[in-house]
């Protein structure tokens, strides 16, 4: 971090300055410092500032004349663009939004590069020296690669010469090549907007059009693209990013799983020549600081990325599309708890462009704001090329019961023989990682529980461990029961995606079968790895809990079968329907994306289940329809408004009896209910006791005026006891 200080030599107005820095912490108020002779300061800049015994970085919020008397000085501006003022308009909006400190709203946007920061070096290599001594057919086909002089990574040179880099390395040692230092490459090249026209169909093409004349029009709206999955969205809105692109402006696009978009980013450069920037957090840092500083510059034109990238301080953003807009990836759920998709559309207003939502399953409150006008809204009501959506059949496990200790039925087994016989592929969906969420004891019942949270364990037998998938907890299966003793009477209680595996491995003993689920140990690359392996063909059964429900296009895939259709539909949620609809609405859209025609198979034990049934009627307007109705009759949103207040304590008597001393004062007016304290349905969670409390309100309640209110006349909790405010929850546990 580079840092201009105060130059001797420059004399300052015998006012001075004083400035009001805000810093990233959890603090509401911004800090007054003077300046000091010779440092000439404005709204935005990054500065850095003494806070108690130490020194940090803050931002400059305000700027006045005064010489300051005794206060602090301002240690010296940092090197780095300043924060734009509808950054830090956005950054005070969600502050107030979220019932937030505006120093925790700024430590999402606020980042200071570091230059110092090593980067990894790219090394060359090329021709050198005499051939080796001895002259293999890999070392001959990369000799005649090279030859030319021209120089080469390691890896492509390897790919092209279809060896491993250790034949390319062992050259090196000998002399017959040598390395070269390369310039690291840019972050992102320019995206050419006409580089490859893309082949739309009529129904694409006029609301490409739509979304290109809105662009056009430069000001600020928001535009709802529902198309049922395999309608061509993307092919859509890249549409509309080309032409901010024409008209000099830079476009971020927010996914919710950015870590597993390889053939996203493909799609991205067949259409506009080269890949967008990356942000998400499996990027290094150093390459982060380099696509920040080219954002600012103007340099990077599209960045896709995950929910923080909405933070990046964009030169002249354009458009925003937020992809999958339903997503619940999108809410974040620690410390500022916003909703990536709703401050995209604020930051939008506040700078005056366009925002683009697309989804199969929009939100019920995108639906609705559709419905009424508030948003645009354009439909793609078939697959791209005439293809058929896949056929779904619903499996009365009532009826057809899997075998003992099973837990696929007789039909979708069938069926998976009949698909692969074909040459095609099969999905099977579970939403459990794993290999059974509960391990007991057959002889005591002693059943293994996580000792910071109000979890099960769930068994991992790939890794041998039982982890809590809250805290992260991790402890060995032991071999006897740890509560009388008994040995091999621990036995595994339900099913995850690893035993599933085991089963299909008994059916369908010659055929290639893949587990994916977002624990697996290798991390993004593996992901994307295995994900683009399954689109190559080369496993016939896939076995995979959400995150094959995003967004992947698999063209053998033919047959999707839903095991368990019920998670989720069973408890106090009110999201728990809309929820579990667009899932399964998501996963059995994988099926017959291609040539091939699809079909999908959901086993459940509830086939009369409303949600079920608009699934398997293809009709998802109905689904929508009386969803839409109960919001409305009980006042939810987005008919009303809904806060939750969590309480937590590593005491649980002290975090009850905060609790309900907040519940006194609440003094509610005629248009709130303060509902509440009660154990929340995850009582506890790393080590911390939680109560909550939920706020109803109406839709014209000032309900943040309200909060903050309540707050300020309700007992100040120690430092031991934690409250949390989520507005517009998205998860009820």
């Amino acid at each position: 971090m580079s840092i201009t200080e105060a130059s001797p030599a420059i004399k300052t107005a015998s006012t001075g300055q004083i400035v009001d820095v805000l810093v990233p912490v959890a603090l509401d108020t911004a800090y007054s410092y003077k300046v000091p002779a010779g440092l000439e300061l404005a709204r935005g800049d990054v500065v850095v500032v003494p806070l108690g015994p130490r020194e940090t970085v803050g931002v400059v919020w305000d700027a006045r004349s005064g010489d300051g008397g005794n206060l602090k000085a301002v240690v010296g501006r940092v090197d780095t663009t300043p924060m734009s003022p509808a950054l830090r308009k956005l950054v005070e909006w969600i502050a107030w939004y979220t019932v937030s400190p505006r120093g925790l709203a700024l430590r999402l946007a606020l980042r200071v590069p570091d230059p110092s920061r090593p980067e990894t070096p790219r090394v060359g290599v090329r021709l050198a020296g005499p051939p080796p001594a001895r002259l293999t057919p890999g070392r001959q086909r990369v000799l005649e690669v090279a030859a030319g002089g021209l120089v080469f990574t390691k890896k492509a040179l390897a790919e092209e010469a279809a060896v491993s880099q250790a034949v390319v390395n062992g050259l090196i040692d000998e002399g017959t090549l040598e390395t070269v230092a390369l310039a690291q490459e840019p972050v992102a090249l320019p995206p050419d907007p006409a580089f490859a026209q893309a082949s739309l169909s009529p129904a694409q093409l006029e609301t490409a059009d739509a979304l290109r004349e809105t662009v056009g029009e430069g000001a600020f709206s928001v535009t709802l693209v529902e198309g049922v999955t395999g309608s061509g969205k993307t092919e859509v809105y890249f549409e509309a990013i080309a032409e901010a692109l024409a008209r000099g402006k830079q476009a971020l696009i927010l996914m919710p799983e950015i870590a597993l978009t390889a053939q996203f980013l493909e799609r991205f450069a067949g259409r506009f020549g080269v890949k967008p920037a990356e942000w998400h957090s499996g990027v290094a840092a150093r390459r982060r600081e380099r696509i920040h500083l080219g954002v600012a510059a103007g340099e990077v034109r599209v960045v896709v990325g995950a929910r923080s990238a909405l933070f990046l301080p964009f030169r002249e953003l354009g458009i925003i599309v937020v992809d999958e807009e339903h997503e619940t990836a999108y809410k974040q759920e620690d410390n500022v708890q916003y909703h990536a998709r709703d401050m995209a559309i604020v930051r939008g207003r506040i700078e005056g462009f366009p925002v683009v939502l697309t989804s199969a399953t929009p939100s019920i409150e995108t639906k609705v704001n559709a419905q009424s006008g508030r948003y645009r809204y354009l439909a793609l009501p078939e697959r791209f090329g005439g293809r058929a959506m896949p056929t779904i059949r619903a499996i009365d496990l009532r009826r057809h019961p899997a075998e003992r200790d099973h837990w696929l039925s007789p039909p979708l087994v069938e069926a998976m023989r009949d698909t692969l016989e074909q040459g095609e592929q099969a999905l099977l969906y579970l939403n459990r990682r794993g290999y059974a969420p509960l391990t007991l004891c057959r002889a005591c019942g002693h059943r293994f529980q996580c000792p910071n949270c109000s979890a099960w364990l769930v068994e991992h037998r790939y890794r041998r461990a039982l982890v809590c998938h809250h805290c992260g907890h991790v402890e060995r299966r032991p071999d006897n029961c740890p509560s009388c003793g008994t040995v091999d009477a621990l036995t595994a209680c339900g099913p995850g995606v690893e035993r599933l595996a085991e089963e299909v491995a008994e059916h369908f003993p010659d055929k290639r079968c893949i587990v994916l689920s977002s624990d697996m140990p290798g991390g993004t690359e593996r992901l994307r790895e295995e994900l683009q392996a399954v689109a190559d063909g080369e496993f016939s059964i896939v076995i995979g809990t959400q995150l094959v429900a995003k967004g992947h296009n698999f063209p053998g895939l033919t047959l999707v079968g839903v095991v368990d259709a019920d998670i989720g539909l069973a408890n106090g949620d009110p999201r728990a329907a809309e929820r579990t609809f667009q899932l399964l609405q998501q996963v059995t859209g994988r099926a017959g994306r291609f040539e091939k025609p699809g079909r999908a198979l959901i086993q459940t034990f509830q086939p009369d289940h409303p949600v079920l049934q608009a699934l398997l009627s293809g009709n998802a307007e109905r689904f929508y329809r009386e969803e839409i109705a109960q919001r409305e009759a009980a006042g939810l949103p987005p008919f009303g408004r809904l806060a939750g207040i969590i309480v937590a304590a590593a005491d649980r008597n002290e975090a009850e009896a905060h609790a309900r001393a907040l519940a006194r004062t609440a003094e509610t007016p005629p248009d709130v209910h303060v509902f509440g304290p009660a154990e929340a349905p995850l009582a506890l969670i790393r080590g911390r006791y939680r109560f909550r409390l939920l706020v109803r309100a109406t839709r014209e309640t000032d309900l943040q005026g309200y909060l903050r209110d309540w707050m300020a006349r309700a007992p100040r909790p120690p430092q031991r006891i934690r409250v949390t405010i989520d507005v517009d929850p998205q998860s009820f546990l």
